[in-house]
Protein backbone atom coordinates (compact mmCIF):
# COMPACT_ATOMS: atom_id res chain seq x y z
CA UNK A 1 0.00 0.00 0.00
CA UNK A 2 1.53 3.46 -1.16
CA UNK A 3 0.65 6.52 0.45
CA UNK A 4 1.02 9.67 -1.94
CA UNK A 5 0.23 13.34 -1.27
CA UNK A 6 -2.88 15.21 -2.39
CA UNK A 7 -0.65 17.39 -4.57
CA UNK A 8 2.26 15.57 -6.41
CA UNK A 9 2.93 19.02 -8.33
CA UNK A 10 3.41 21.60 -5.41
CA UNK A 11 6.55 22.39 -4.26
CA UNK A 12 8.34 21.10 -0.74
CA UNK A 13 7.53 23.56 2.58
CA UNK A 14 7.94 23.23 5.88
CA UNK A 15 5.70 25.14 8.02
CA UNK A 16 4.32 27.96 6.52
CA UNK A 17 7.45 28.65 4.12
CA UNK A 18 8.41 26.95 1.19
CA UNK A 19 12.32 25.36 1.50
CA UNK A 20 13.96 27.85 -0.87
CA UNK A 21 12.50 30.82 1.78
CA UNK A 22 13.65 28.88 4.52
CA UNK A 23 17.65 28.99 2.55
CA UNK A 24 16.99 32.42 2.07
CA UNK A 25 15.98 33.35 5.47
CA UNK A 26 18.55 31.46 7.04
CA UNK A 27 21.37 33.07 5.07
CA UNK A 28 19.55 36.19 5.13
CA UNK A 29 19.63 35.60 9.08
CA UNK A 30 23.17 34.47 9.39
CA UNK A 31 24.47 37.65 7.74
CA UNK A 32 22.55 40.06 9.45
CA UNK A 33 23.90 38.60 12.41
CA UNK A 34 27.59 39.33 11.35
CA UNK A 35 25.98 42.78 10.48
CA UNK A 36 24.75 43.61 13.90
CA UNK A 37 28.31 41.93 15.23
CA UNK A 38 30.64 43.83 12.83
CA UNK A 39 29.69 47.30 12.44
CA UNK A 40 26.70 47.12 14.86
CA UNK A 41 23.68 47.81 12.23
CA UNK A 42 20.63 45.82 12.62
CA UNK A 43 19.28 47.20 8.88
CA UNK A 44 19.99 43.64 7.24
CA UNK A 45 18.45 41.71 10.08
CA UNK A 46 15.17 43.67 9.70
CA UNK A 47 15.34 42.79 6.06
CA UNK A 48 15.39 39.04 6.78
CA UNK A 49 12.59 39.70 9.03
CA UNK A 50 10.37 41.47 6.49
CA UNK A 51 11.51 39.09 3.69
CA UNK A 52 10.41 36.11 6.39
CA UNK A 53 7.19 37.54 7.04
CA UNK A 54 6.39 38.20 3.23
CA UNK A 55 7.16 34.78 1.91
CA UNK A 56 4.96 33.02 4.57
CA UNK A 57 2.43 30.77 2.51
CA UNK A 58 -1.33 30.15 2.37
CA UNK A 59 -2.77 27.74 -0.17
CA UNK A 60 0.60 28.45 -2.58
CA UNK A 61 0.21 32.29 -2.75
CA UNK A 62 2.37 34.52 -0.41
CA UNK A 63 2.18 38.18 0.27
CA UNK A 64 5.23 38.56 -1.91
CA UNK A 65 4.47 36.29 -4.82
CA UNK A 66 1.35 39.35 -4.88
CA UNK A 67 3.84 42.04 -4.83
CA UNK A 68 5.38 40.87 -7.66
CA UNK A 69 2.24 40.46 -9.84
CA UNK A 70 0.93 43.45 -9.26
CA UNK A 71 4.48 45.25 -9.90
CA UNK A 72 4.90 43.89 -13.24
CA UNK A 73 0.94 44.13 -13.85
CA UNK A 74 1.39 47.97 -13.22
CA UNK A 75 4.71 49.46 -13.88
CA UNK A 76 6.73 46.51 -15.63
CA UNK A 77 4.50 44.67 -17.85
CA UNK A 78 3.22 45.70 -21.18
CA UNK A 79 -0.37 47.09 -21.23
CA UNK A 80 -2.05 46.96 -24.62
CA UNK A 81 -5.25 48.04 -25.53
CA UNK A 82 -6.52 47.80 -28.96
CA UNK A 83 -9.37 50.54 -29.11
CA UNK A 84 -12.45 49.69 -32.25
CA UNK A 85 -15.42 49.74 -32.77
CA UNK A 86 -17.33 46.48 -32.25
CA UNK A 87 -18.62 44.95 -35.61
Amino acid sequence: MYIYPANLKSRASLFLWQLKDIAVVTILTVVGVLALSQIKSPAPLAFAAAYAFLSIRFEENSILDYLRYAWRFCVSGQQFYLWRWPS
